[in-house]
C-alpha cells in the first residue's frame, strides 16, 4: 500500500521560508512524476507543482513561480517543497500526491496534509 507522509509545515511571517518534505513508502518513486497540491479554507484543492519521474521537468501554478522549487531524492523515496517569499494567501494544508500507477498519470494517492500558515 502506497503511503505519503508530508512534514515541515508550519507558521511563519510572510516573506518568511518553509522546505515541506514527502516520505513516500511502499512504492519506489523513481518511476513516478510526483507533485504537491494546497487546499486553502473554503477553498478547493489546487495544484501548486509537479516534478517528473527523473527530476528534469517542473511545473507550477503561476503564482508561486520563482517562489517555490520542486524537488526529489529518489535514493530517499523523498519529494520537497522549498517555499520562499511566502505570502499570506499562501496559507493552505498542503499535500502530496502520486499517481495512481506507471500506466494512469491520475494523482491517485495523498498525504495526510500538514498546515502552513503564513502571518502578514
Amino acid at each position: 500500500q502506497v503511503q505519503l507522509v508530508e512534514s515541515g509545515g508550519g507558521s511563519v511571517q510572510a516573506g518568511g521560508s518553509l522546505r515541506l518534505s514527502c516520505e513516500v513508502s511502499g512504492r519506489t518513486i523513481s518511476r513516478y512524476d510526483m507533485g504537491w497540491f494546497r487546499q486553502a479554507p473554503g477553498k478547493e484543492r489546487e495544484f501548486v507543482a509537479s516534478i517528473t519521474w527523473g527530476g528534469r521537468m517542473t511545473n507550477y501554478q503561476d503564482s508561486v513561480k520563482g517562489r517555490f522549487t520542486i524537488s526529489r531524492d529518489n535514493a530517499k523515496n523523498t519529494i520537497y517543497l522549498q517555499m520562499n517569499t511566502l505570502k499570506p494567501e499562501d496559507t493552505a494544508v498542503y499535500y502530496c500526491a502520486a499517481p495512481r500507477n506507471v500506466f494512469d498519470n491520475t494523482w491517485a494517492h495523498w498525504g495526510q496534509g500538514t498546515q502552513v500558515t503564513v502571518s502578514s
